[in-house]
């Protein structure tokens, strides 16, 4: 064939037959010619592999096509039988063989990459491709933030369904971690999110209380001490960068350790209240990107991730209080946000029935079918108004404790020792 014709290619080589591979948002089932996926646009994308289809580990790479004029990039994987494990390509050799007979396994042994479809452009007019999602579900995903995440290897990041950060991994007393010598998994460098601790080392009473209720000061805190970005702004983003590369890792490889990072994320951005004002258009873009996540949700598997749940698992309490504290906010800005949350509420009451605002009933009596009448609650409902088992409640501090919270000072005739002791008794414990 011309060579001219050839564009962007990635080859998966040694893939038996009936395993699994995919890439970005597609997954097959190997077939005996099958070698790769050809017309791969420029950007970032995402390739993955398992010995089967089943509860098999998954390996995947990340790779990055340059746009721009020039030759056909060519990126190879291999698929070791042995290991299981997908490698990439580094001899030389190889390369430069495998790109000069491309011809031979162009049209029988490369599939074309799924491309966007116009609606009117086919036979059906409801037959539109999707892959354009991947753009937008990668949006604020780098180069840079790979790297950081999953260390640079010769042209790729890879990651397997096993890859956790180090506070997922469980220590199991007399399990060593160098018992896993033959396949050493690769530890993911996260944003440490820690949602017990909120606030500033020293922070006592109201500042404590404050912190827990908005998490504004950790989101900058670690936006500050671990983005890599020196322009402020685009460090805003790289934790929602972080947050779509969780969400696709759960979605193509069924990893853990990114679902419970991707709760942690949402955990504090949606408790955040300050940092909406001060950082507007990463929120704004934030409940986009979930919208988007969210229709995805119905690929993973195993049920990962259930929207179908009568409460909504964590995330629906947590929506409920990021609306209520959408209040706070005046002006042009509060309605674009507002709006675009309004659009989210939308679309998860039509797809899954939630109801995220106060209009609808927390406490009624429901008639069975024999006639019997018995009082039913909504779950979460305590939750919302701070009643029941999550109403605050006062508890008594030792005098360690105190002394603790007050720098060593123990004597609560000091006038800080009164303003301290009146903040603690407004303290909510369940912070």
């Amino acid at each position: 064939m011309d060579p001219a014709s050839q564009t962007h290619c990635v080859l998966l080589l040694d893939l038996p037959t009936n395993a699994l591979g995919g890439v970005d948002l597609l997954s097959f089932t190997i077939t005996p010619r099958f070698r790769g996926v050809k017309n791969v646009p420029p950007g970032l994308h995402f390739v993955f592999a398992a010995s089967d289809s089943s509860l098999s580990v998954r390996h995947g790479a990340w790779f990055y096509v340059s746009p721009g004029a020039g030759p056909p990039q060519v990126f190879i994987k291999k698929w070791n039988t042995q290991t299981e494990d997908l490698l990439a390509e580094t001899s030389q050799t190889e390369l430069l063989r495998w790109r000069a007979n491309l011809g031979a396994i162009w049209k029988d042994g490369l599939t074309p990459y799924r491309q966007t479809v116009q609606a009117g452009d086919t036979a059906e007019d409801d037959a539109v491709e999707e892959s354009s999602d991947w753009d937008r579900l990668t949006s604020r995903i780098s180069q840079s933030l790979l790297s950081r995440i999953c260390g640079l290897d010769p042209d790729h990041w890879a990651l397997t369904s096993a890859s956790s950060a180090a506070q997922d991994l469980e220590n199991i007393p007399g399990l060593e971690a160098s018992n896993s010598v033959l396949h050493p998994e690769k530890e993911l460098r996260f944003f440490p999110v820690d949602l017990k601790q909120t606030w500033r080392a020293g922070a006592t009473g109201r500042e404590r209380t404050e912190a827990a209720q908005d998490r504004s000061w950790a989101l900058g805190d670690i936006l500050e001490k671990h983005g890599i970005s020196e322009d402020p702004r685009s460090r805003s983003f790289e934790i929602l960068g972080e947050l779509q590369f969780c969400f696709l890792m759960v979605l193509t490889l069924n990893n853990n350790s990114c679902l419970e990072q991707w709760k942690r994320l949402l955990g504090l951005l949606l408790t955040c209240r300050a940092a909406v004002k001060e950082r507007f258009h990463l929120f704004l873009e934030l409940l986009q990107t979930l919208r988007l996540q969210l229709s995805h949700c119905g690929d993973m598997e195993a049920g990962m991730f259930n929207l179908n749940e009568q409460d909504g698992g964590f995330l629906r309490p947590l929506l409920r209080k990021f609306r209520k504290g959408l209040d706070d906010f005046d002006g042009k800005r509060k309605a674009d946000i507002v709006d675009e949350f309004d659009e989210l509420q939308d679309f998860l009451q039509k797809e899954f029935g939630w109801q995220l605002d106060d209009s609808y009933v927390k406490r009624g009596m429901l008639e069975l079918e024999d006639g019997e009448q018995v009082e039913m609650d909504m779950n979460g409902a305590d939750e919302d108004d701070e009643t029941g088992d999550y109403a605050p409640t006062v508890v008594e501090l030792t005098p360690a404790q105190l002394k603790e919270l007050n720098g060593g000072e123990t004597d609560g005739r000091s006038a800080d020792g009164s303003e301290e002791e009146a903040d603690l008794d407004e303290m909510d414990t369940r912070y």
